[in-house]
């Protein structure tokens, strides 16, 4: 694999959602999924559920500073996936009601995003 690559190999037929669930920060996918419809989100949900336990492990194998850029884009993939999974798995339709105050309640780093 080189650095050009998009995902790592094998992973490939989830690269149409780098550029939109591929995101580094925790505030940019809770963004992502407050202003995702749920057929967006569940579209991306039954996409890459399928690759889950292989991601998990191929990242496994890896400590996280040897993550190559395709490497790192797979985890964060991954990150999203939990990010949508409450609202695609239990919420559903119901998430809007079920987040009333997420306005007020903005994830704006999170611990592994600290400042050194």
């Amino acid at each position: 694999m080189t650095d050009a690559a998009v995902l790592p190999t094998g992973f490939q037929p989830l690269e149409v959602f780098v550029d939109t669930w591929a995101l580094v920060t925790s505030f940019e996918r809770s963004r992502r999924r407050e202003t995702s419809s749920l057929a967006q989100m569940r579209h991306f949900y039954d996409a890459f559920s399928p690759y889950l336990k292989d991601a998990l492990a191929y990242l496994d194998g890896k400590g996280l500073a040897e993550f190559a850029p395709a490497d790192e884009r797979l985890m964060a993939l991954c990150l999203s996936l939990a990010h949508v999974t409450l609202a695609v798995e239990v919420q559903g339709e119901a998430e809007a009601q079920n987040a009333l105050l997420r306005h007020e309640m903005r994830i704006t780093r999170s611990t592994a995003e600290r400042a050194t």
